[in-house]
């Protein structure tokens, strides 16, 4: 379930990167953190996999429900990093015009 849900939202937000025709919101860094998220998410369940074979296929109900909640924190934890960095490196200038 947390691969499913970051590598739905790498691909959204590389689908978002790809078609807008400026990069001042810097959607790139936010695609590598996704992506990044993705290949780890991925190696994971690699590794389950080897571990459980075919028992990785047939997860309890409370399993997914904490793998969701812990995909959707991680898009979460993603999209803080990328405000922040936002905030901080202030593209448009718009933090600037305010605190003046």
């Amino acid at each position: 379930m947390t691969l499913l849900i970051t590598v739905f939202a790498a691909v959204f937000v590389t689908m978002k990167w790809y078609t807008r025709k400026d990069d001042s919101m810097r959607l790139g860094i936010l695609c590598f953190l996704y992506w990044g998220a993705s290949i780890m998410w991925l190696v994971d369940a690699l590794f389950e996999y080897a571990e459980l074979k075919d028992a990785y296929f047939t997860p309890a109900l409370e399993d997914m429900i904490n793998d969701a909640f812990l995909g959707l924190s991680v898009v979460a934890l993603g999209l803080v990093i990328w405000i922040v960095r936002l905030l901080i490196t202030d593209p448009k200038g718009s933090v600037r015009r305010a605190l003046r």
